[in-house]
């Protein structure tokens, strides 16, 4: 578990440190240079230290100082004067060390760039004399984030530095995460440099944040975790199938899939594993339906609703959300008759899952995670924001940075709900399974692409193999 701070709390705590701001300097530059030799910088290798005027600067002046001590062609090119009294001690113990330190100037062939211009909280745009710098061939690492980079949005209000590896102190920072800051950072390391605490914005987690509960000597099919999926209509009758074999996959010991009755003959021929409850006659759910979808519930421990479940079904949904008070998933069509107003009245715990135009259309604001964390909090519902990264809000905010455009195909969503389901009927609270579920999604879906294409069937087995 990693907190993932804003520019403005790093800064806070920052000031609050009682360790002496060179010594923080000294540190971090030290963590700079160590990076520099990681991307090839040696002896005899050109490296060009871009510096700021502020603290980001002083950094890149200590870590010229290091690299010059290792015997590498370094120097620095200065935007300006350094302004603060820890800069200015850093520029000249740079100095004083040998390296060359002269104006910023035309940009100069290098064999590694090192961008120490501007730190996370830079605002507006690059000066004019810095662009030209950011249209260099050389591989780029930046000072805690790519210069022209807003480290609270993760967005560019002109051209912005792209960087192949970028090296931040203490903790992650938000706009490193959102926005377009995945795709400038480049590789993100995280260098300790002697900071404790500070106010995190939100949790970035590890894989001991993904608990996978066991299963016992004892267990049985329906002492394992029971899922109920509830969807199904015409030209969508994958998408429940995908989210049960999921389930199934991912531990939980009965699956059954709620459809409609006109499709019952489809899910009873492609999947003998699972069990399946038709309700009516026709080929989609009507209202009336509700009731007999919650009394097929009253066995399992968890509902999925939604994959597959067709437009128009406000009145199904309504019904079954009055009707059922255990867990649920609400994933898809179930979503899109959803209003915020039938989540807070739920007094049972729920999980929904939108993507960012499901969460558009359900609460007429941006998907970003402090909107998916007040929709969280006014509704008392887990809300998993899915994306890149994902956001898990509840009790407590996480993002989940595992898995990647791979994932970006027709029904891993799915896929998803499933797993999540299982997670949540084998033991785990919502918001752990929710969080939990999104990590090892993510995973399966990065150790498949490493073997063949990800599709939505090979994923919902692939969770077989991380989900235990």
């Amino acid at each position: 578990m990693q907190p993932v701070l804003t520019p403005a709390a790093s800064a806070r705590l920052d000031a609050a440190s009682t360790v002496p701001g060179p010594v923080l300097m000294e540190r971090a530059g030290l963590g700079v240079a160590l990076a520099a030799v990681e991307m090839g910088a040696r002896y005899g290798s050109k490296v060009v230290v871009l510096a700021g005027p502020g603290n980001n600067g002083g950094d890149g002046y200590v870590a010229a100082r290091y690299l010059r001590q290792r015997g590498v062609a370094v120097e620095v090119r200065a935007l300006a004067e350094p302004k603060s009294d820890d800069a200015i001690w850093a520029r000249d113990e740079a100095g004083s060390a040998g390296v060359p330190i002269r104006p910023l100037g035309a940009p100069a062939g290098a064999d590694l760039v090192v961008d120490a211009l501007f730190g996370s909280g830079f605002r507006g745009k690059l000066p004019d004399a810095v662009v030209p710098w950011r249209s260099t061939n050389s591989p780029v690492l930046a000072v805690d984030i790519p210069s022209g980079l807003d480290g609270s949005t993760g967005l560019a209000q002109g051209p912005v530095f792209r960087a192949a590896m970028t090296v931040t102190f203490h903790s992650p920072k938000v706009g490193q995460l959102i926005g377009i800051g995945p795709d400038v950072c480049g590789e993100l390391r995280i260098r300790d440099i002697g900071l404790v605490g500070g106010d995190a914005e939100f949790f970035l987690a590890d894989e001991e944040d993904a608990p996978r509960p066991p299963r016992l000597r004892t267990v049985h099919k329906w002492s394992a975790g029971s899922v109920l999926v509830v969807g199904g209509s015409p030209g969508m009758t994958g998408a429940p199938l995908l989210a049960a074999r999921s389930a199934l996959h991912g531990g939980a010991g009965s699956v059954s899939i709620a459809t409609p009755g006109g499709l019952q003959e489809v899910y009873a021929a492609a999947a003998p594993e699972l069990l399946n409850a038709a309700i009516g006659e026709g080929t989609s759910f009507s209202p009336d339906d509700a009731s007999a979808v919650s009394a097929a519930g009253k066995r399992f421990d968890v509902l999925a609703l939604g994959p597959g479940l067709g437009q128009g079904q406000d009145g199904f949904v309504a019904g079954l959300l009055g009707a059922w008070s255990g867990p649920v998933v609400i994933d898809a069509d179930g979503l899109n008759a959803l209003d915020p107003g039938m989540l807070a009245a739920r007094s049972a715990p729920t999980v929904i899952t939108p993507h960012a135009g499901e969460f558009a259309r359900l609460t007429g604001e941006e998907a970003d995670y402090s909107h998916a964390a007040d929709l969280a909090a006014k509704t008392g519902s887990v809300v998993l924001l899915k994306g890149s990264p994902t956001f898990v809000m509840g009790r407590a905010k996480w993002a989940i940075r595992e898995g990647g455009a791979e994932l970006a195909t027709i029904g891993t969503g799915d896929v998803l709900t499933g797993l999540l389901a299982a997670l949540w009927a084998r033991g785990l609270d919502p918001e752990a399974a929710a969080r939990s579920a999104a990590y090892w999604h993510g995973r399966a879906g990065r150790l498949l692409a490493q073997r063949e294409t990800v599709t939505a069937d090979a994923l919902a087995v692939e969770v077989g193999r991380v989900a235990w």
